[in-house]
């Protein structure tokens, strides 16, 4: 019987008691990962993705540069919020 190569960006890992993984060391090498870093884990479409804190935030920043200077979204939404709660209207999203 013929075996596939190893790929190193793959691995079956095995769910452990209280929901704890541990990525394999090929895997943590294939994507750069080092002992104590933070990673951000998301569920999306039936996966779950890791990622370094710090690519989120630069994906962040990226996505909201375009704001103009000063504008506070978290303000806004208070306001909006806050001319909802006088109008006695409640919008859910």
């Amino acid at each position: 019987m013929s075996t596939l190569p190893r790929d190193p960006s793959h691995a079956t890992v095995r769910l452990g008691a209280k929901g704890r993984v541990v990525i394999p060391a090929e895997l943590r090498r294939a994507a750069g990962f080092e002992q104590g870093e933070i990673l951000v884990a998301r569920a999306r479409a039936g996966k779950l993705v890791l990622e370094r804190r710090e690519a989120v935030l630069s994906r962040l920043r990226a996505r909201f540069s375009g704001l103009p200077p000063g504008v506070s979204l978290a303000d806004e939404l208070i306001a909006e919020r806050r001319a909802e709660a006088a109008d006695g209207v409640i919008v859910v999203r």
